[in-house]
């Protein structure tokens, strides 16, 4: 196991600053939070405060909270005992226990299910865990969560637990949008091209020209760090290896036979007519919960067109967890009937 901090690449302000409160934090044996638009380098972040600390030598434990279903999600970090559910042929130590006196990162934390905050909350306030269908068993780990969504908005909205919040935010790292350091952007661009001529085998990159490296800097980039690498990368691939780059393909699906923005095949139509806000139909008079709920299930429908009816992107673009999303839509019948089915 490398001892080394993983290696980040900026010299702007905002990430040197960024860069500076990790190493501040990262020796003390406390919970992280690490807030930051996708793309930014959560887990990077995380790893970076696992290495700079003294459990630099001890595991680096990793989970997607998003990725898996609150009932595999709580097996998979605290474990079972065989016999516990159906399949459970054997024990299973969980991530939790495998960190045990090291980082335990808990990346889409904000995506938990309130059962798991619960367990969560015990394993942080007082290291003790449970395995499904198990004994109680004591654990020494550090706990790094990261998300994209507003924590404690969450928390006032009754979505996350406020307690858990409490003890997880003993110090909240915030990571700036690519946007807000450009100057970052063509160092960056051009470690990402060097290191896909190299993938390529080719003998040298040529650079860019002026005109692609402003275009690089003026683009908004949503996607952050990660939606340059995908930019430069394509881009480098596509060009011609003699010539400075001087097309930067930001869209890959820009194609003059692209299926209109708001069309969709009719096998993947949508099971509603969208609606935007300003064309909600109106709540009765006087009733604020219809208005909140008509107004909720009209943003819904709204997200999901701009996001063309992609649910993960949809829970992005809105600060959500996939899995609160889902919830959200089949509350309001948004979801294609076999899907409410199978829900």
């Amino acid at each position: 196991m490398s001892a080394a901090p993983p290696s980040l690449l900026g010299e702007s302000p905002a990430f040197l600053t960024a860069l500076a409160h990790v190493s501040r934090v990262a020796p003390l044996e406390r919970p992280v939070l690490v807030i930051g638009e996708r793309g930014t380098g959560k887990e990077l972040i995380a790893a970076r405060l696992h290495y700079l600390s003294r459990r630099w030598d001890r595991p680096f434990v990793k989970v997607n909270c998003a990725a898996l279903p609150e009932s595999l999600l709580d097996s998979e970090l605290f474990g079972h005992e065989a016999g516990a559910f159906t399949g459970a042929t054997r024990r299973q130590i969980g991530r939790i226990e495998q960190a045990d006196g090291g980082t335990l990162f808990l990346d889409e934390i904000a995506t938990a299910s309130p059962a798991v905050q619960e367990k969560l909350l015990r394993a942080v306030e007082y290291g003790e865990i449970e395995r499904v269908g198990g004994r109680t068993a004591t654990v020494d780990v550090r706990v790094v969560g990261a998300t994209n969504a507003d924590l404690p908005a969450l928390a006032a909205a009754g979505r996350f637990r406020a307690d858990l919040l409490d003890r997880l935010a003993f110090d909240v790292v915030t990571l700036p949008p690519l946007r807000a350091r450009p100057e970052d952007i063509p160092p960056l661009a051009e470690h990402f091209a060097l290191g896909m001529v190299r993938e390529l085998d080719r003998p040298l990159f040529p650079g860019f020209t002026a005109a692609a490296l402003e275009r690089l800097r003026t683009h908004d980039w949503p996607g952050n760090v990660r939606e340059l690498r995908n930019a430069v990368e394509r881009s480098v691939a596509a060009a011609d290896p003699e010539d400075p780059l001087d097309r930067i393909i930001l869209d890959p699906f820009a194609s003059p036979w692209r299926p209109a923005a708001m069309g969709m095949p009719s096998a993947m139509s949508p099971p509603f007519k969208a609606v935007t806000p300003s064309s909600a139909p109106p709540a009765p008079d006087g009733s604020l919960i219809d208005a909140v709920r008509a107004f909720e299930a009209a943003r819904l429908r709204e997200a999901l067109e701009q996001n063309r009816f992609n649910q993960r992107q949809t829970a992005e673009a809105l600060g959500l967890g996939y899995h609160q999303l889902r919830g959200m839509l089949k509350k309001h019948r948004l979801l294609p009937s076999s899907a409410r089915e199978e829900g």
